[in-house]
């Protein structure tokens, strides 16, 4: 008599995060566990313990959880620590840590993985605080190339973090996977309603510079702020997301005088029913490497003026490129602005072709058969999950 066979075991993945608050790497890694659904099992880990409102957007059925007591991802980096953390890694079928504020755990598991028998480790490096926005800490880059040593993948979005983690970080060609970010470009091609945002309505006649960003100093808003003013009064300023820069934004949009047209509306838990209200998409950031809320926007058939940070200016349409201004040149971002908000015809012209752009090249699909080739190699199996 044949015995019944057992179900197959759910993989079990560990993902360490600086933060999953709802920002562009915690929405891909929430897609990607959405798109893996019930076939695995997450453990969820944030370095700011109250950061979670990335959780929200999991779909039903994904089995997630959020443990508490987990050992501090920050923190000086002793070896008992160290030791503390690789142990918590134990019993996973995969590790997957992101940016610096993980960088401690991908150390403990670089010293200690033969000795605790650890899973194989992918690490994902999205880009850089503001402390690192203009130049690289070589502290910082001497304790990636240690900690990095047994990581079975280092994935990168973007073209600029590819060359770092080849040069400044002295990784492998073939340990080093450059995949950019991609979205459900459907869902961001249909129309939102008037009200979709908190506290802001789009009211007949008014038009909308928007941009989706969490509110820190990397992202420099009141610089996107000061362009605005010089804008006709029927266009307004909605910036959504929320974080520390918060008040700073406020007040410079005060001292202004157009604190009545600056709209700041909170995080909203899914972008799509946003993006499709903006006219016109603006991105103010110092540092960017691969930035999803410019995918979104081109998705939703929005034009995008922008500095050329990290790969900004190859990732949008030709018809667009000319508005994506030199980095750190104020003027020439706000005369950018202004001239596209004039324009009403190449805001037309530039969001089609952006909007075919993003869905030939920046659908979600390609992007997770990417990551799921990554993890599948990096564990030695044939498929993932």
């Amino acid at each position: 008599m044949a015995l019944p066979l057992e179900p197959a075991r759910r993989l079990h993945v560990l993902h360490l995060h600086s933060t999953f608050d709802a920002g562009g790497k915690e929405r891909r890694s929430v897609a990607l566990m959405n798109r893996f659904g019930g076939a695995l099992e997450h453990t969820v880990v944030s370095a700011q313990a109250d950061a979670l409102g990335a959780r929200s957007l999991l779909a039903r059925g994904v089995l997630a959880h959020f443990p508490l007591g987990f050992p501090p991802l920050a923190g000086k980096p002793g070896v008992r620590r160290l030791q503390a953390l690789a142990r918590a890694m134990q019993g996973f079928d995969l590790v997957c840590t992101y940016n610096w504020g993980a960088m401690d755990a991908v150390m403990a598991h670089a010293a200690f993985a033969p000795l605790f028998g650890l899973p194989p480790l992918v690490h994902h490096e999205d880009g850089f605080n503001a402390d690192e926005a203009e130049r690289l800490k070589p502290r910082r880059n001497w304790y990636r190339r240690i900690a990095l040593a047994r990581a079975g993948a280092l994935v990168v979005p973007s073209r600029l973090l590819e060359d770092v983690a080849l040069g400044a970080w002295h990784q492998p060609v073939a340990k080093v996977h450059r995949i950019g970010n991609g979205i459900d470009t459907a869902a961001f091609a249909r129309k939102p309603r008037p009200d979709a945002l908190p506290r802001v309505i789009k009211r007949p006649g008014e038009k909308w510079v928007g941009t989706m960003a969490g509110l820190r100093a990397v992202k420099n808003l009141p610089r996107m702020v000061r362009a605005f003013r010089h804008l006709p009064e029927h266009w307004q300023l909605v910036i959504v997301g929320e974080g520390p820069e918060r008040e700073t934004i406020l007040r410079t949009a005060i001292d202004l005088d157009i604190g009545h047209r600056v709209h700041l509306p909170g995080a909203v838990p899914d972008p799509a029913a946003a993006v499709g209200l903006f006219d016109l998409f603006a991105l103010s950031s110092d540092s960017e490497q691969f930035p999803l809320s410019v995918v979104e926007a081109m998705a939703a058939g929005l034009a995008v003026v922008a500095p050329a940070v990290g790969d900004v200016a190859t990732i949008v349409s030709e018809e667009n490129a000319r508005f994506i201004t030199a980095p750190g040149d104020e003027a020439a971002f706000a005369e950018a602005q202004l001239a596209l908000a004039q324009d009403e015809l190449a805001q037309r012209r530039i969001g089609a072709s952006n909007r075919v752009l993003a869905q030939r090249e920046y659908d979600e699909s390609v992007m997770v058969q990417r990551y799921a080739q990554v993890y599948a190699q990096v564990m030695g199996r044939t498929r993932f999950p």
